[in-house]
């Protein structure tokens, strides 16, 4: 790699350039099979800095290579020159013009969210990525993104109107729409632009190219065409098709992926939003093939949308938390297998007419035998379903092991009458080579999502990289179809260009790049000029995966296999207008290296490519680990269900067998132990922690924040007073089991005697048993050593004690939750079994008052008529393993209580993440997106409820306010 003066470069820009390790590593990757370390990665604070770096690649022969989200899976953001990340400072709505119905966005700007500051105007950006919610208009335009709704809306092709670009010389051009009916002689004929106008009306004014073209190029019945770059679009264009649209270059820069010119601002057409009424018709099927006719039928039907889900997604998503809730409508098949599922979107104007068209869709269905099951879904449920469908991608990564989902072959588009003969052919090649695939996504559209399950570390699964890719490419140009639909040409397909277009064709593709880019600038070797399609895999052939020596268990796989189950799918780069938990910092730096990918990417990098004996020993994993607040956020949002709050643990105690442990990592793991300690004096220990000088001192002490309150001791222990108490409850309905843990012990203890007091009013004998901590502050620390010994003493200790009839209850999320969900993973071999046993009887106290209103043991007959309003916050963690609905349930005893959650992800404090000198300021300011300004919001007489003792601290320092642990809210609302 040739040496390039980055230090000088990056003296010269206003924005940032990175050229260490770390941030190579997290960006030599995006969502495809492909890896390539980069010079640098620049972070550009405006367009001038853009132009700097066009110059500096002219000078030195490098490249730029654009990046938004990451998430293309043909290797287009992948490369060896200087990444340019534009999702951080490109991203203003520059200008909304409803009449006219355009708006003007740099490339940054994230889909979802500008439909959402469209909402208003009532008007809307229609196509739409399964990645919609975190996926940028830039990369929108680039690969010419179409999704499920294509059957409406097309692609973003036809909804593009103009761009502002920045040329290979640093020249700036506007490309739009030109009244060329006159002739090429209206085109632009100064500079490069003026030389890439006259290169193209050459191309296009040439009889034989035009036969060429038109002979060559993918049926235009085929909605979704990618193939190239789209000189089949502008020969349809005035003045080269009489009777065409007006020529603009638009065309052709929708879906050259960054290889032409380098885009800083683009007009986009918008359009009236979708019908109001939701309604989706969930057919299911015995078969593909019967679900593929079954689309030509629902096509009638001028739906929205017309989506395939296959078994492997439903067996998937069985497997993950959030998606399993998603797949509520689905009814196996007599077999017990799962079906195949035609979701067909026929939302109107009103619910009747959804029902209306739905009826009359599944009459025809029936008529015809197709189909088993036809649930309508509405409004909300409709909402799942979609989450669901838009999830098919992450989900295919919780493949366990080595064998994976491989996109290869996933984006190929045929007109929708050849789609069942298609696929059929399709699936007799992989059964010819003893291979399968998942199919998912746009049968509406002709193009389904095809993943074979290969195994990319080995020689043979390379072999089948190649092969499968070569028979597919000659199987699509047999049906006159696309190679690409929507994912882009990129590096993966180039290759099979000029099989699918013909060598003229591909000639002049390379004149087209020749033209625009002279000096090979703007993303080199992808489209033309790309390297065979199986060379700078992530994977090597006969990779081994080295043996790790762990501290948890991963089922099925080991750490290594764990952090690879991410496929780069980017669900971590939502920000907190999508809602959802992952990931909190992210959502505040807008940094790669702070999202949940760059941290599964770190581990994976380092773990298969160090020399040390301890593959742990990176500074670089533990800088892109320092800002994971170990949420869990990840465990429940990422479809691939990668947890990389276990990851966090597993790598901090491995670095720590090499390194040490901190001091402050040990007092904060040692809590339980040092607050005990204190407890003897809580006086003195809240003498100091009350004063706030004294407090800021020592707080510096120990490496926590001096704005940071502390929480102060009681002055006694929770099970000191119920030691002393002699309590007896006369008939008792059931015996619980109350968990003490080190916070409310020390710290809750009024809420713990509430808790306790509140279960026997409820006619329950509590007993607290003898019990070790949660072993939730070493968790946090990864102390992994220590909480093993903890999580074993507990199991020994309470697994004769604890059944469904006697269940442990506790009240604090992150304690009792430990049960479920680090012990089992944590505990020698020989406790696994007790250890499960245990988990599943480990309830959280809102659980197990939902379960007992549903023995109709507890009634709304027991509280207050009064009315109240209470707004929650729910813990990361409740969220993650557990569910809301239980504590919304409780909270809802009281008939006239309204419940209404705050749409918050975490809170930022995170144990004692918050506490800590360097991430305090992080903490605060992830508060401040959702929750902070909600409980500002909200009248006095709003209670705001949070049942984690960290989340209450949290609202406490961030906003003044008092919240109450639903525990305390259910106590005062006893009849």
């Amino acid at each position: 790699m040739t040496h390039l003066p980055l230090a000088d470069l990056a003296t010269r820009l206003k924005g940032e350039l990175y050229y260490d390790t770390t941030m190579l590593t997290l960006y030599a990757t995006d969502a495809s099979a492909y890896r390539e370390m980069p010079q640098a990665v620049a972070i550009p604070k405006d367009s001038e800095d853009i132009k700097t770096l066009i110059a500096f690649a002219r000078e030195h022969r490098t490249s730029l290579i654009p990046r938004t989200a990451g998430t293309s899976l043909a290797g287009q953001v992948v490369g060896n020159g200087i990444v340019v990340d534009v999702s951080r400072t490109f991203t203003k709505i520059l200008e909304i013009n409803s009449e006219e119905r355009w708006v003007r966005v740099q490339p940054g700007v994230i889909r979802d969210e500008l439909n959402m500051a469209l909402k208003p105007y009532g008007l809307y950006f229609g196509p739409e990525t399964s990645t919609a919610n975190r996926a940028m208009i830039g990369g929108m335009v680039g690969n010419n993104s179409c999704g499920s709704n294509s059957v409406v809306y097309g692609s973003t092709r036809e909804h593009l109107l103009e761009v502002k670009a920045i040329l290979a010389d640093g020249s700036e051009a506007v490309f739009s729409r030109i009244n060329s009916k006159e002739g090429v002689s209206t085109f632009p004929t100064h500079g490069l632009e003026g030389a890439i106008y006259a290169k193209t009306a050459e191309i296009l004014s040439n009889p034989e190219n035009q036969e060429e073209i038109r002979r060559n190029f993918p049926k235009k019945s085929i909605e979704r065409r990618n193939t190239g770059y789209a000189l089949d679009m502008l020969l349809d264009c005035e003045p080269f098709t009489e009777g065409g649209p007006d020529f603009n270059m638009c065309r052709l820069i929708a879906g050259s992926e960054g290889t032409l010119c380098f885009l800083t601002e683009i007009k986009l057409n918008i359009i009236p939003p979708p019908p109001k009424a939701q309604g989706l018709v969930c057919v299911h099927f015995n078969s593909i093939d019967d679900a593929l006719h079954a689309t030509i039928v629902a096509l009638k039907y001028k739906p929205q949308a017309v989506e395939l889900i296959d078994n492997y997604i439903l067996e998937c998503a069985a497997e993950n938390a959030e998606q399993r809730k998603n797949a509520f409508f689905v009814q196996k098949k007599i077999d017990g297998s799962y079906p195949i599922i035609l979701v067909v979107d026929v939302s109107q104007a009103t619910k009747e007419e959804v029902e209306k068209v739905a009826a009359a869709l599944i009459e025809d269905l029936k008529a015809q035998h197709m189909g088993f099951h036809y649930p309508l879904l509405h409004a909300e449920d409709t909402k799942k379903i979609w989450t669901l469908r838009k999830a098919g991608l992450g989900l295919l990564g919780n493949l366990p092991g080595d064998e994976k989902a491989v996109a290869v072959i996933e984006d190929t588009a045929v007109d929708v009458h050849d789609q069942p003969a298609f696929i059929r052919d399709f699936n007799q090649i992989l059964n010819k080579n003893g291979m399968s695939a998942v199919h998912y996504a746009h049968a509406g559209s002709g193009e389904i999502h095809l993943r074979p399950i290969i195994n990319l570390k080995t020689q043979e699964g390379h072999k089948q990289f190649r092969m499968i890719a070569e028979e597919i490419a000659d199987l699509v140009k047999k049906y006159d179809g696309s190679l690409s639909g929507e994912h882009g040409d990129g590096r993966l397909r180039g290759e099979f260009i000029p099989k699918m277009v013909g060598p003229k064709n591909y000639a002049l593709f390379k004149e087209i790049k020749q033209t625009w880019d002279p000096y090979n600038i703007f993303n080199p070797n992808k489209i033309v000029e790309t390297p065979p399609m199986d060379t700078f895999l992530r994977y090597e052939a006969e990779q081994k995966t080295p043996e790790f020596k762990t501290y948890f268990r991963y089922p099925d796989q080991n750490v290594l296999q764990h952090a690879e189950q991410c496929n780069g799918s980017g669900d971590c780069r939502k920000t907190h207008l999508s809602g959802g938990t992952m990931c909190p910092s992210f959502m505040v730096t807008r940094n790669e290296k702070d999202t949940t990918r760059a941290r599964a990417n770190v581990l994976r990098e380092f773990l298969t490519r160090s020399d040390k004996a301890n593959r742990f020993d990176h500074k670089e994993i533990k800088e892109v680990y320092d800002l994971c607040l170990a949420c869990k956020g990840c465990k429940g949002e990422c479809p691939s269900n990668v947890d990389v709050a276990k990851l966090k643990m597993e790598f901090l105690q491995q670095y720590y067998d090499t390194n040490g442990v901190p001091l402050r990592s040990w007092l904060v793991g040692n809590f339980s132990k040092m607050t005990g300690i204190a407890s003897y004096i809580p006086w003195a220990y809240n003498l100091i922690f009350k004063n706030a000088p004294l407090r800021r001192i020592a707080n510096q002490v120990v490496g926590f924040h001096p704005d940071r309150t502390m929480p102060l001791l009681h002055n006694t222990t929770l099970r000191a007073w119920a030691k002393a108490r002699n309590a007896t409850v006369q008939n008792p309905k059931a015996k619980v089991y109350f968990f003490c843990d080190e916070f409310t012990n020390y710290n809750d203890v009024e809420i713990g005697k509430k808790a306790i007091l509140l279960l026997e009013k409820l006619g329950y004998e509590v007993l607290v048993p003898e019990h070790a901590p949660s072993a939730r502050p070493q968790l946090s620390k990864g102390l992994l050593k220590d909480a093993k010994k903890i999580a074993e003493q507990n199991v020994n200790m309470l697994k004769d004690l604890i059944t469904t009839q006697t269940p442990l209850v506790g009240i604090e999320p992150s304690a009792i939750l430990t049960f479920r969900d680090e012990y089992p993973d944590l505990v020698s071999e020989e406790l696994v079994v007790a250890a499960k046993e245990l988990a599943q009887n480990a309830l959280q106290f809102d659980e197990f008052i939902a379960r007992e209103i549903d023995n109709k043991r507890i009634t709304s007959a027991q509280f207050t008529a009064q009315s109240k309003k209470i707004k929650l916050h729910g813990h990361c963690q409740q969220k993650a393993i557990a569910s809301l609905v239980p504590m919304k349930k409780m909270l809802s005893l009281p008939k006239n209580y309204e419940v209404q959650l705050i749409p918050s992800g975490c809170c930022g404090m995170a144990g004692s993440f918050g506490y800590e000198k360097e991430h305090y300021d992080i903490s605060m300011k992830i508060g401040e997106l959702v929750l902070f300004p909600t409980v500002r919001s909200q009248p006095e007489e709003v209670i705001i409820a949070a049942p984690g003792t960290s989340c209450r601290h949290q609202i406490h320092d961030g906003t003044g306010r008092k919240a109450l642990h639903p525990v305390e809210i259910l106590w005062e609302a006893l009849a």
